[in-house]
């Protein structure tokens, strides 16, 4: 399978990655239908990065087909009131490993600053998703990185 070449990340888009907006991350299920799961996600270098501690259905999709989507809803209106909202289009790949210290770093984020996480003595391996953007759109400052689809 062909996928599209990795784009920069601009500034306006880092943003949003970079806060507390949670991802709307959607696989396909090997039936062609979407799964969707609210996550946490945070980036590394160019790549989008999301932990898992399980076997969970997005790992065994991303397996089967890597094609995937994030959306974020953010908290700035544009000027005729419209949400601020970013989708992410990209290709996917699981790492083994990593999972719970991805999570501990995220949910500074996502939780607060002295938040211990997870919450277990122990917790398994887990996996690290990266994703690697292809397109961007949505309603905000990105609209202008060419990717022109909403």
């Amino acid at each position: 399978m062909l996928y599209r070449q990795s784009v920069v990340i601009p500034e306006t888009v880092r943003q949003v990655l970079d806060g507390p907006a949670l991802g709307h991350f959607v696989t396909t299920n090997a039936d062609g239908s979407p799964q969707v799961t609210c996550v946490w996600v945070g980036l590394d270098g160019d790549e989008l990065v999301v932990g898992s501690l399980g076997v969970w259905q997005k790992i065994k999709n991303i397996t089967r087909d890597p094609r995937v989507a994030i959306s974020f809803e953010t908290d700035v209106r544009n000027e005729i009131g419209l949400i601020h909202h970013l989708v992410v289009y990209g290709t996917a790949r699981v790492e083994p490993g990593g999972g719970p210290q991805l999570l501990q770093r995220l949910a500074h984020t996502y939780l607060g600053p002295d938040v211990a996480f997870p919450p277990m003595p122990n917790p398994p391996p887990g996996f690290v998703i990266r994703v690697t953007p292809n397109r961007f759109a949505g309603v905000g400052p990105w609209q202008s990185s060419g990717s022109g689809e909403r």
